[in-house]
């Protein structure tokens, strides 16, 4: 890290929200607060983050992408990242094969929030999904980012595997992976900001910060906010 207190980037104030996994209510009641916190101070550039798992679990993942794939917070540069649930589901729209590991993992959830019936053939159910699908839908998750630097923080979905690269690091890591970087101790370079991995409330490490707090399994859902070398947090 380039200093013992992180920074954000001078000018700048940053929020980055969890994973929403359909909980529509959840992030509907933490956007309200980001911009009641926002007009606090309309002089600084505001970014918003959000770390993935748009779907899956949650009842509502049709509403969480219709709200992502607009403007949720005006006057704020969004960055959205890329999820191993939204590439699950990515997957079983271009190959039915991909169906029974995304159903299992919360897609029937999904499907149903598209008005579909999970249980049917997978390649009738991928095509039914491809045309329920809205156009804006389907491009915000293909446009998904895999990692997002500002100032010493790099946001990701899942995390890094210690000591490579950022460039040279397999997608599915950063999408994927859990106990290489949970339990390691090194510095990263950057304070890490991610999610994947559910916690009752925000971990807060020297080399990373942990905000998904489980919002889909009755837990809160969570944003960071960064601003100089300050963090502090909203839920809801």
């Amino acid at each position: 890290m380039t200093s013992s207190r992180p920074r954000a980037p001078a000018g700048k104030r940053l929020y980055a929200i969890g994973d929403v996994h359909g909980c529509r209510g959840q992030l509907d009641a933490l956007l309200g607060q980001i911009l009641e916190d926002a007009a606090r101070d309309r002089d600084r550039e505001k970014v918003l983050i959000t770390l993935g798992d748009y779907v899956d679990r949650g009842p509502a993942s049709r509403e969480v992408l219709e709200i992502l794939s607009g403007f949720p917070l005006p006057g704020f540069t969004c960055v959205h990242l890329r999820g191993n649930h939204d590439t699950m589901m990515r997957a079983f729209l271009e190959d039915p094969a991909a169906g029974p590991l995304w159903l299992m993992n919360g897609g029937d959830a999904t499907c149903r929030s598209y008005m579909l019936d999970p249980a049917g053939p997978p390649i009738a159910l991928s095509a039914a999904l491809g045309r329920a699908l809205p156009r804006r839908h389907r491009a915000f998750l293909d446009s998904l980012a895999l990692s997002h630097v500002e100032g010493d923080y790099l946001f990701v979905h899942a995390g890094l595997r210690p000591g490579v690269p950022l460039a040279e690091q397999d997608p599915e890591d950063l999408i994927w992976i859990r106990d290489p970087f949970l339990f390691s101790t090194r510095d990263h370079g950057w304070v890490v900001v991610h999610g994947r991995s559910p916690t009752d409330a925000p971990d807060r490490r020297p080399n990373r910060i942990g905000i998904d707090t489980g919002a889909c399994y009755g837990g809160r859902l969570t944003c960071l906010v960064l601003e100089e070398d300050s963090q502090r947090f909203l839920q809801a």
